[in-house]
């Protein structure tokens, strides 16, 4: 009788062990930090403290030019900029001290001339924050599909969404189901 209950609880053992066993040697994927939106946030440098938050390009469907939308935080006392530099051309943002703007929303995007760079793709950016040590990340191109982006992109307008044609954003059909 005895071994019987010791080999049921060795038995049970294993089984707790082998169950939870995944669990204890996995990665939790809450405990990534990652940008909840379409964009990217420029990592933290030492130096002012402008943040750059959700930025993304929405570029014409031929990627020929594309709007750099971005949220620019500068929490300082003193008005900072942000240059930008993406291979072919270069452009520098102004934030005035304590203020937040964002460029698409309330201020115009800052319009990225010889883009060359297909919606879907990145675009290797250059930022730089006032006298900042300058990051390299890769900005997101999208496309003006969306009814969120429709009026971003530089020389499409929110009716020109022909190109979205193969795009299906739909989530039901004329039964109401899914």
């Amino acid at each position: 009788m005895k071994s019987r209950t010791i080999a049921s609880l060795a038995a049970t053992g294993i089984v707790l062990l082998t169950a939870t066993g995944c669990g204890a040697m996995t990665t939790q994927a809450t405990t990534f930090e990652y940008t909840a939106s379409d964009g990217v946030n420029l990592p933290a440098v030492d130096g002012p403290s402008l943040d750059v938050r959700n930025a993304f390009v929405v570029a014409d469907h031929d990627g020929a030019e594309g709007n750099f939308v971005a949220v620019l935080i500068n929490d300082t006392d003193s008005a900072q900029s942000l240059a930008l530099d993406w291979g072919t051309g270069d452009t520098s943002i102004d934030v005035p001290a304590g203020e937040t703007v964002s460029l698409g929303i309330d201020a115009d995007p800052e319009l990225i001339a010889d883009l060359d760079t297909i919606p879907g793709s990145t675009l290797g950016m250059y930022l730089q924050a006032g006298d900042a040590q300058g990051v390299e990340i890769e900005v997101p191109i999208l496309n003006n599909c969306l009814t969120e982006y429709a009026d971003l992109a530089p020389n499409d307008t929110a009716a020109d969404t022909e190109h979205c044609s193969h795009y299906d954003f739909s989530t039901s059909d004329e039964s109401g189901g899914h």
